[in-house]
């Protein structure tokens, strides 16, 4: 049964509801909900509106890591980049607000389960671009950054502490002009449940240890307590 306008009044005012934005335009959102399968012409579908969105996307992650993150190279932004406006993180994005429950499908791709990751993750982005053509960069950056903030601190964690050795590297060699390394303060454990305690240092400074399973952990560890020293942060692992 075709939808009547106050079935489609219910659908988007419900949908405006879950993502905690007021279209001026309502349409806006009716064309970025609007599937292929369910548009009367390929053009009134959402695919256009997802090259804009992708585009919106990464312009306010890049804006954001670029402000947050001065000592990252551009290879450490780009892997988190690529981490946080993936397809993937994108249809999760969909998930937590149900957007495909709004979805507007032709009859032949209406499903009765989860709805495919590419479909949500094209949704998402299409509802980014409407929000940018409906009220502005300001109002998409907004909407935006209530996804991409989290994810954004959960992705650079990750990233710093795999990267952790490379980041005191260029942080030292700026600020001392020379490398650090790494020293064995302790040692504590049986021989195959061994215990490392080790800290970074450059020149006669000896930062902040830390203990790790094994001199690799440790290393990592004790270049994040480097890091937060220099920083003026809390020590993310016990010296002691």
């Amino acid at each position: 049964m075709p939808l009547t306008q106050m079935d489609e009044r219910t659908i988007l005012g419900e949908c405006q509801d879950a993502i905690g934005y007021r279209f001026e335009k309502p349409e806006r959102l009716r064309a970025a909900l609007t599937h292929t399968s369910g548009a009367n012409t390929r053009a009134a579908s959402n695919e256009r509106l997802e090259f804009l969105g992708d585009s919106v996307l990464g312009l306010v992650t890049c804006e954001q890591l670029f402000a947050r993150f001065p000592d990252y190279q551009e290879g450490d932004l780009t892997k988190v980049k690529s981490v946080v406006v993936s397809r993937k993180t994108c249809a999760k994005f969909s998930q937590q607000i149900d957007l495909g429950a709004f979805l507007f499908l032709g009859k032949g791709v209406q499903t009765h389960g989860e709805l495919p990751s590419n479909m949500l993750a094209d949704v998402f982005e299409a509802l980014v671009a409407a929000i940018f053509q409906d009220g502005g960069y300001e109002a998409a950056k907004e909407f935006v950054l209530r996804f991409i903030g989290p994810e954004i601190d959960r992705v650079a964690r990750d990233a710093i502490g795999s990267n952790a050795k490379s980041q005191l590297q260029t942080v030292v060699q700026r600020e001392f002009g020379d490398a650090p390394r790494y020293t064995v303060l302790d040692e504590q454990g049986p021989e195959h449940a061994r215990s490392f305690k080790i800290a970074a240092q450059v020149n006669d400074e000896r930062f902040p240890a830390a203990w790790g399973r094994t001199k690799k952990e440790a290393e990592l560890k004790a270049a994040l307590n480097a890091l937060a020293y220099l920083n003026g942060d809390e020590l993310p692992h016990p010296s002691d």
